[in-house]
């Protein structure tokens, strides 16, 4: 008897595409990839990986020919298709901007008004504008949308910006923010209970991922006359574990700090009399 399998659709090249893969394997998840593969099945986890254009992938979810799919969260919203958004998986993070000609003036959405604005987004370019009250033309292009001020096509365009650079190259600035994106991970609604059971198991390998990103493994020594203090600095997954030195009087403390505390927790640290501070890197933390 076949075990069951779930299909994973994956975009087949870009960033975004590398960072998914990335998340996968550091779930332990073994499969290959790259070149002009389409599909992959994991040879130790009952998952199989199709690899598509991007745009595709939501419809190809909804119909329930890919279990799974892992989309740019403007790709979803420009679409609409009919799937669950299981979770946020927090990289390939972006902004949908409107921007115009670096040498026009801006004071504000009023520039819009009555203009045409080329995108590949005009869905949510246009649902932008109008709860604004501003009304345009959105000429939709597929690709190279950064060139449409410069023919005369547009006199302002709504791309996605990551680093801005893009943008700068191509003699525009930046004026407005629309949408706010991030890779998700979509479910198809025609999950039967088998599938779902793989698709928890994966969801929880996936925080146990990210939760190891967020966070980092802190040994340090402290005198027993700074431990109260020390110790109500470093919470910890439960509370800071603490062993004596050969050394009397001293003792070493392991916990975790969350990233994005960590600078400040340390500084504290140090000045209440922490010694010997060593930080390491975490892997998977599973609660």
């Amino acid at each position: 008897m076949e075990t069951t399998k779930i299909r994973i659709a994956v975009q087949k090249s870009g960033r975004l595409s590398e960072e998914s893969l990335k998340l996968f394997k550091e779930c332990g998840i073994k499969f290959e990839s790259g070149g002009s593969k389409l599909r992959s099945i994991s040879s130790n986890f009952p998952v199989e990986f199709l690899f598509l254009r991007d745009d595709d992938i939501p419809g190809y979810v909804e119909d329930g020919v890919a279990d799974l799919g892992v989309i740019g969260e403007n790709v979803l919203m420009e679409n609409m298709r009919h799937v669950d958004v299981v979770k946020e998986l927090g990289f390939s993070k972006c902004r949908l901007s409107l921007a115009i000609p670096r040498n026009e003036v801006y004071n504000g959405l009023d520039f819009f008004q009555g203009k045409n604005i080329a995108t590949s987004y005009p869905n949510l370019t246009n649902a932008f504008l109008q709860k604004q009250g501003i009304q345009v033309t959105t000429h939709e292009i597929s690709g190279s949308v950064e060139i449409a001020p410069s023919i005369g096509l547009a006199e302002g365009i709504c791309d996605i910006v990551s680093t801005g650079g893009t943008l700068l190259s191509n003699g525009l600035k930046e004026v407005a923010t629309v949408f706010n994106s991030q890779a998700i991970l979509i479910a198809s609604k025609k999950l039967d209970a088998q599938k779902n059971d793989i698709l928890s198991k994966l969801l929880f390998r996936i925080d146990s991922v990210q939760r190891g990103q967020n966070a980092k493994y802190v040994v340090l020594n402290a005198h027993e006359d700074n431990l109260s203090k020390i110790t109500a600095l470093l919470p910890g997954m439960k509370s800071p574990s603490i062993m004596p030195l050969t050394e009397k009087g001293w003792f070493s403390l392991h916990s975790v700090i969350s990233e994005n505390d960590f600078w400040v927790i340390i500084e504290s640290l140090r000045s209440a009399g922490a010694e010997g501070i060593l930080v390491l890197p975490i892997e998977k933390m599973i609660l």
